[in-house]
């Protein structure tokens, strides 16, 4: 069955939890340094708004055809008020608790002939009031998902995250988790957790060859009481652990361009599409192949669903 048409007969819900951001590029043409310092100096000709973060999440998911909750902590300013407009201008139901006293995250991007020169970073911490919101929210969207993903960016939305995992697993979800920082225990249960390379490394140690790897993965898996580990292993690919041992699944990118938000792309490409089919090997060839899309385009960038029935077809 045509990936499409499977996926509008299912009609997957997935909800997305975690840290929210609005993506910012100045895109312009640099033809000189600057006089003042060592710097080059950017004529800017156009800018552009995306979804990061989780809203990047949730993005994907929603343009793969799935039913797209979005549950995040935004400020009470007109950075929130784009993230809002976007998600709305892209069929995403974004429910945004909002902290009075907080800036809503930002990454700025300059870029020069398509090269980005510069990244600013504008953050706080979320209050403890504000994450009592997303407790209580998190209770009222729970039911009707068919996946939950937890986005962690480390930027304090997912600080009782913990708790949430919990409550999901009860309910009989589905929990998977990109995962950030060095303290996995706080995603312990989760049913699939999906690190990079050198974020399984940071947490489990470094590895001389394929076996120990997967030695080092099983005993995280099992510590953990995970059903699933997949570690995106950038140009290597993909392998997924799990009971039956180790799957594997080389790159498929073409040409890499950029990999901002290629673990987006992954984690909701796994969720869409398992919600859809129910295999997990399946799930993550599909979800391999969008992220070899994905990281051909330039900055945040989502994938549609003929994008990756196209590509799935030209295998």
């Amino acid at each position: 069955m045509a990936i499409i048409e499977d996926t509008v007969n299912t009609q997957p819900h997935i909800l997305v939890v975690g840290d929210v951001m609005l993506d910012q590029y100045w895109f312009g043409n640099v033809n000189r340094i600057s006089p003042e310092a060592p710097v080059p100096v950017v004529a800017v000709q156009r800018t552009e708004n995306r979804l990061g973060g989780s809203a990047n999440v949730a993005h994907n998911c929603a343009r793969l055809g799935a039913t797209a909750t979005l549950l995040a902590v935004a400020g009470r300013d007109a950075n929130a008020d784009t993230i809002a407009r976007l998600c709305r201008e892209n069929d995403i139901d974004a429910r945004l608790c909002v902290d009075d006293d907080l800036h809503t995250t930002v990454k700025l991007r300059v870029v020069g002939h398509q090269q980005q020169l510069l990244r600013l970073d504008f953050e706080r911490t979320p209050a403890p009031a504000v994450l009592a919101q997303i407790s209580a929210a998190f209770d009222d969207a729970l039911p009707s998902a068919d996946v939950v993903i937890f986005s962690d960016y480390h930027k304090g939305a997912l600080d009782g995250v913990q708790a949430l995992i919990q409550r999901a697993r009860a309910q009989g979800k589905v929990v998977l988790v990109d995962p950030k920082g060095d303290d996995y225990e706080r995603y312990r249960g989760a049913t699939l957790l999906t690190p990079n390379l050198s974020e399984f490394k940071a947490v489990a140690g470094r590895f001389g060859s394929e076996a120990e790897l997967t030695s080092k993965a099983e005993a995280l898996r099992e510590q953990l009481s995970l059903e699933k580990l997949l570690v995106t292993r950038s140009e290597e690919g993909m392998t997924l652990f799990d009971a039956r041992g180790a799957h594997h699944q080389p790159a498929k990118a073409r040409e890499v361009f950029d990999v901002s938000g290629a673990g987006d792309t992954v984690i909701a490409t796994l969720a869409v599409r398992y919600a859809t089919h129910g295999d997990w090997l399946r799930a993550m060839h599909e979800a391999n192949v969008a992220a070899g899309i994905v990281v051909g385009k330039l900055g945040t960038a989502a994938i549609t669903l003929d994008e990756l029935e196209n590509a799935l077809a030209a295998e």
